[in-house]
């Protein structure tokens, strides 16, 4: 008879794999949705339009959408997400203008509202708690991985086959993962996934928002995702503002990312051994807010590598424990609601600074920019402590 850390294994390193790959054909796309939306006549703001059609909805929607595997159990979203994955990879296929191409990733934006939040919850279901932030490094090493190296393959296979038919890949390996998903996943335990009486979402919501450590572990992610959105979506244009050229740009990139996925693992075993995982997410904070306001002394390619590393490292640390520790702040039924209110809190943070930070960097310039996102990192730092340290209110369902 399997033992139950050989099947936790067993089942994490599935996940894993279903993580990587989807995040893997899904960021695919990032580099050839643009190019396919101009060839057919799109401007820049309706590629941004495009863009932002699948971030709100992924942010809207993965919190009902996380309420609705604590409910369901965790197989029906995440084999309906995989779906809507796969098939919005193949209607990108066919689409023949800026307009069905939105409405393809308001698709997508759905389809990574349901398997997000929930893989995730199914992570936590499966791992004893004693393991629970390897567990979690691990698994958003393979989450960032597929994120890291999507991007590359989706240009190369563009280049080499045309635009099109990096749509097909994508969807191909995607739907592979729902049959992976399908027969080697089983369903989580009842008691883990929704044996509880139900209640209505708003008093679901209510309940949660009542856990201070929760809204800590939240404050901290939106924060430290306005902070990246800060990188994401304006760092290409200080590189070029520096005199240095696009590959510079991907030197930079490859620097954080490398460093970000690299220290997942080892931080998820720290996590393990503390005794209270929140130092790891205060120090992370520490460091990613003083890495941001560093970027604006850079003027060369080298120190920008080398404070993007220091960035992506205080990310592996920060948000690793911050997984793990909302797992164990959270009552197991609520668990899927709580990731959703994580990945609501991922997209909202990232939009809120290519939204807001734009007009800052106009008038004042990108040395601003970057110190006020120091400052906002520093802010996100003082919340966290402030709202974690404070007693803590678990709320359970009522009967």
């Amino acid at each position: 008879m399997e033992s139950r850390e050989h099947r936790a294994g067993r089942l994490l390193l599935i996940a894993c794999a279903i993580s990587f790959v989807c995040f893997f054909g899904s960021y695919m796309r990032i580099p050839i949705v643009p190019l396919f939306a101009t060839s057919m006549g799109a401007d820049a703001a309706q590629v941004g339009l495009i863009n932002s059609a699948f971030m709100l909805m992924a942010g809207a929607l993965s919190i009902p959408s996380g309420l609705v595997s604590d409910r369901l159990g965790r197989r029906i979203p995440l084999l309906g997400g995989l779906l809507l994955l796969a098939g919005s990879s193949f209607l990108l296929y066919w689409s023949n203008s800026p307009l069905q191409m939105a409405g393809v990733y308001l698709l997508f934006g759905i389809g990574l509202s349901a398997f997000s939040p929930t893989l995730m919850s199914y992570v936590a279901d499966v791992t004893p708690p004693e393991v629970l932030g390897q567990a979690y490094g691990w698994y958003t090493m393979a989450l960032y991985g597929g994120m890291t190296l999507g991007p590359a393959a989706g240009g190369f296979l563009g280049t080499a086959l045309g635009l099109r038919p990096v749509f097909l890949v994508s969807g191909g390996l995607i739907l592979a993962m729902f049959v992976v998903a399908l027969f080697l996943l089983p369903a989580t335990p009842r008691a883990a996934s929704g044996a509880a009486p139900h209640r209505a979402i708003l008093p679901t919501l209510r309940g949660l928002m009542g856990n201070r450590r929760l809204l800590a572990c939240l404050a901290a992610t939106m924060g430290t995702c306005f902070g990246f959105g800060m990188f994401v979506t304006f760092m290409p244009l200080y590189i070029r503002s520096q005199g240095m050229h696009s590959g510079h740009v991907g030197f930079v990139f490859a620097a954080q990312s490398l460093a970000n996925a690299v220290s997942r693992l080892p931080s998820g075993k720290l996590s393990d051994r503390v005794a209270d995982r929140s130092r790891l997410v205060a120090g992370g904070l520490a460091v990613f807010a003083v890495a941001l306001a560093a970027f604006g002394l850079c003027r060369s390619v080298v120190p920008l590598m080398g404070v993007a590393a220091l960035m992506g490292m205080s990310m592996g640390v920060a948000f690793t424990a911050v997984s793990a520790l909302i797992a164990d702040v959270v009552p197991r039924e609520q668990r899927g609601l709580a990731m959703g209110c994580y990945n609501t809190c991922v997209y909202a943070g990232m939009m809120l600074c290519a939204a807001g930070m734009g007009p800052v960097i106009r008038e004042e310039g990108f040395r601003t920019g970057f110190f006020l996102n120091g400052v906002v990192g520093l802010a996100t730092l003082i919340l966290f402590v402030a709202l974690y340290r404070r007693p803590v209110s678990v709320v359970g369902p009522s009967a």
